[in-house]
């Protein structure tokens, strides 16, 4: 039998109601937990017993957080009100415009610009941010032309075995064709080679002609 439904009301018991809640908190926590793993969400748990112990559970910092919910509200609350609102908007386009001469600011920095308003510190930082971008480069080119040599290797590996099989055809129909010969005349002297030098090497060690001439003798026909 299934377990019936249970009335969602206070429980008088003390004891019960404290292991109700010990078991409810935890799963309560285990949920939050998954959720923030599962989902990579920010959240923040805060719970007080009816004895005032605290227990909280928070997927990141719980005062960034609970800091984060402040201001969220506020916006929130902004936006219920039409002038708030345009004022919202306001602050946020020149938070934005901040943001972007900020970035300006340091491409051209990146860029080597505009660089006579730096001290020796901002230089100097500028200057480590610069090899630690450079270094990054060179190792991601380094990582690219690795790949492409072992991908040029590949290639080759594929080339020199497609080499190889190729060559044993060529010396394998060369074979069928002096057997044929023999099979034909009887000997094989009827093939005169062109040229001793125009040999096909195939694995093992073993050739085959690229040019051959044959003769062939006819027999005149004997009187009857």
């Amino acid at each position: 039998m299934g377990r019936g439904k249970i009335v969602i009301r206070r429980i008088d018991n003390a004891t019960s109601r404290q292991v109700t809640f010990s078991k409810r908190r935890k799963g309560l926590l285990k949920k939050a937990r998954e959720l923030s793993i599962l989902c990579d969400a920010e959240v923040g748990v805060i719970i007080f017993s009816g004895t005032g112990r605290l227990h909280e559970f928070s997927s990141s910092s719980m005062a960034t957080i609970i800091e984060r919910f402040g201001k969220m509200r506020e916006v929130h609350n902004q936006l219920l009100n039409p002038a708030s609102e345009v004022k919202f908007w306001e602050m946020e386009a020149a938070r934005l415009r901040q943001q972007l001469h900020l970035l300006q600011e340091a491409h051209r920095h990146v860029m080597g610009q505009e660089l006579s308003g730096l001290d020796a510190k901002a230089l100097h930082d500028l200057e480590n941010k610069l090899e630690m971008s450079l270094k990054t480069v060179r190792g991601k080119k380094d990582q690219a032309l690795l790949d492409e040599i072992k991908e040029l290797n590949r290639k080759e590996n594929l080339m020199h075995t497609e080499n190889i099989e190729l060559y044993k055809k060529v010396h394998l129909a060369w074979q069928e064709h002096d057997d044929l010969l023999r099979k034909i005349y009887g000997t094989k002297d009827v093939i005169n080679y062109a040229n001793k030098n125009d040999r096909v090497p195939v694995a093992g060690g073993s050739s085959c002609d690229l040019q051959t001439s044959m003769t062939l003798q006819l027999s005149q026909p004997q009187a009857t």
